[in-house]
């Protein structure tokens, strides 16, 4: 499974740990939905899965901000323009995309938030796990 919780992906900050593990809660869910095989469609359910990832990021970004402003961390403004463009990349998913190439799109989504969340907390989030 894609978003298997490692302990390497801890941070330390246990707030920020709890958060994480809920971006990989709602990767799964993506998972779940980009393996069925029971010929339904299913654009409620991703619509739904989109605008929770949407705004679950929203809250989460703006959370691990305020810790890193909280702290003086130097690259916040770094930091912040890749917390943005995963938002623009969430909200560029059109509704007749997912209506029209629901595999398609949920493949595709599969892939960048399995590669954005591991990579970010890992090589983003790492930087200011000792501040």
């Amino acid at each position: 499974m894609l978003f298997k919780w490692k302990d390497e992906f801890n941070t330390g900050i246990d707030e920020i740990d709890l958060q994480h593990r809920k971006l990989f809660e709602l990767g799964s869910e993506i998972y779940v939905l980009a393996t069925l095989k029971d010929g339904l469609d299913h654009y409620d359910e991703i619509i739904k899965i989109l605008d929770e990832l949407k705004n679950y990021a929203v809250y989460h970004f703006d959370f691990e901000e305020k810790y890193m402003s909280s702290k003086n961390f130097s690259y916040l403004d770094e930091h912040k323009k890749l917390h943005s463009a995963f938002i623009d990349k969430i909200s560029s998913i059109e509704s007749k995309d997912v209506d029209d190439k629901q595999k398609t799109v949920l493949l595709q989504l599969l892939d960048f938030t399995a590669n954005w969340i591991g990579n970010h907390i890992l090589k983003e989030d790492f930087k200011y796990k000792d501040l």
